[in-house]
C-alpha cells in the first residue's frame, strides 16, 4: 500500500509526526527525547496495556490532541504519521513491522532488530520489496543507541584518527544490576527476548563491527544463570535468562574483541567499561564516569591523558528522564537530519542483523561447548 498519509520527498524544516509503538519504558524514553526536539509533533501512541498507554498520554500533557491504538493495523489504518517509532516487546517486532514496512513510512526500530537472525533477514527483504511504494528515500533505522553515549563517541573519534596504529584487541565490560521488571513479564524468558546475548549485548556486539571495522568471523562463549531470577516462577515457568557470560569474537582482520557481562553487579562504580588497543597505544572509556583515557607507546609505561566526557549537548529534561545517558536523543537529532536531507540511516538494518547474529553465535557457542562461525548463523 503506498504512503499517501505521510509527506513525501524531503522534509525539509516542516514538522515530523511521530507515532511510538509500544508505550513501556523504552517508548516512553523516546516520547521524553522527541518532546525535546524542535519541528517534532507525536500524534498517535500504539499499544495494547491501557496502564502503558496512560503514562506516555501523561508525558505528553493534557494538551496533547494524540490518537491512542490498540494495535499496529489499527494505527496504519488511520495514518497521519510520518515517522514510527518501534519500541514493542522484542518477540513483536517481526509482526509489528510488516505493516509499518508496507506503509512506507520512515521507522526506528529499538534493538534487537528481531529475536532471530532469520526474523531480520526476512525484515530486510520486506524493506526491500515495499521501497517501490514507501516516502521517497524512506529512513529505516535501527536503535543501537550505545553508539550516540558521549564517551562511546569520543573513543570512536581515537580509533579513527590513526594514533592507536592498527587496532588488535577490544574489551567490553558491562557489570551491571538485573534485568527490569516489564509489562507481563516478558523480559524473563529467551524466547521472547532472543537470549541474553540478543537482548542485552546486541548493543556491544554493534560497538564491536564499528569500533573495529571488520566483520567477525568466530565466536566462542561461556555463560550461565547462576544468582537472578532463579526463585520467580510465572504461570509455573522459572525464567531462562543467562545473567552472566564471558564472549570472545574473532575478526576478519585478525584483530579480536571480548565481552565480559555481568548482571548481579550493581554494586560498582562503572555499568560499562570499553578498552580498545592498538599497536601503537590504548584508548578507554569509563562510559558511566564519562571518562575517557588515551595512552600512547612512544610516551612511555603509565602515561595518559584524561578526558572528562559531559553529555553537554542534551536537554537536561532529556537527561532527567532517561536512562541512556542522552543516547537516545541524540539518535533521534541524527535520524531526523537523514530524514530532512535525503541522506541514508547511520545504523541500517544489516547493522541490526549482525548484531543479532554475532548474539545468536554466541547462545549457540554456549548450548555446544564449541567455537561457532559465523556463517553457520548468515548461512
Amino acid at each position: 500500500m503506498a504512503a499517501t498519509s505521510a509527506s513525501s520527498g524531503k522534509h525539509g524544516d516542516s514538522p515530523l509526526r511521530y507515532a511510538v509503538v509500544g508505550t513501556g519504558m523504552m517508548g516512553v524514553e523516546h516520547l521524553h527525547a522527541l518532546a525535546a526536539l524542535p519541528a517534532t509533533e507525536v500524534v498517535a501512541l500504539c499499544d495494547p496495556h491501557e496502564p502503558s498507554l496512560a503514562k506516555a498520554r501523561g508525558v505528553l500533557g493534557e494538551s496533547s490532541s494524540v490518537t491512542v491504538h490498540r494495535s499496529v493495523d489499527d494505527l496504519v489504518a488511520a495514518g497521519g504519521f510520518d515517522v514510527a517509532v518501534v519500541a514493542s516487546p522484542n518477540h513483536t517486532h517481526r509482526r509489528v513491522l510488516e505493516p509499518l514496512l508496507r506503509r512506507g513510512s520512515h521507522l526506528l526500530i529499538e534493538k534487537p532488530l528481531c529475536i532471530t537472525t532469520a526474523e531480520c533477514r526476512e525484515i530486510i527483504e520486506l524493506e526491500r520489496a515495499t521501497r517501490v511504494s514507501a516516502v521517497p528515500g524512506r529512513v529505516v533505522w535501527v536503535g543501537l543507541e550505545y553508539r550516540y553515549m558521549a564517551p562511546t563517541m569520543r573513543l570512536l573519534a581515537h580509533a579513527r584518527n590513526g594514533a592507536l596504529g592498527r587496532l588488535r584487541m577490544l574489551g567490553i565490560r558491562e557489570h551491571r544490576f538485573p534485568f527490569l521488571v516489564k509489562v507481563g513479564d516478558w523480559n524473563r524468558f529467551s524466547a521472547n527476548t532472543g537470549g541474553t546475548l540478543v537482548e542485552k549485548c546486541c548493543h556491544f556486539f554493534d560497538l564491536m563491527r564499528l569500533l573495529l571495522q571488520s566483520e567477525p568471523t568466530r565466536v566462542y562463549a561461556s555463560g550461565a544463570q547462576d544468582v537472578n531470577h532463579l526463585d520467580e516462577r510465572y504461570d509455573g515457568r522459572v525464567p531462562d535468562i543467562l545473567d552472566n557470560a564471558l564472549v570472545i569474537v574473532d575478526f576478519a582482520d585478525g584483530s579480536r574483541a571480548s565481552l565480559d557481562l555481568c548482571m548481579f553487579a550493581e554494586a560498582t562504580k562503572n555499568e560499562q567499561e570499553i578498552s580498545l588497543v592498538g599497536d601503537a597505544g590504548k584508548a578507554e572509556a569509563l562510559v558511566t564516569q564519562g571518562v575517557v583515557r588515551v595512552g600512547l607507546r612512544e610516551n612511555g609505561w603509565f602515561q595518559c591523558e584524561e578526558e572528562v566526557v559531559r553529555a553537554d549537548d542534551v536537554p537536561t529534561e532529556v537527561l532527567r528522564h532517561g536512562s541512556h545517558h542522552g543516547s537516545s536523543w541524540r539518535e533521534h537529532v541524527a535520524m531526523q537530519a537523514a530524514i530532512r536531507n535525503g541522506t541514508a540511516a547511520e545504523v541500517t538494518l544489516h547493522d541490526g542483523l549482525m548484531s543479532v547474529a554475532m548474539g545468536e553465535a554466541a547462545h549457540r557457542s554456549i548450548a555446544t561447548g564449541r567455537p561457532v562461525m559465523m556463517h553457520e548463523v548468515l548461512g
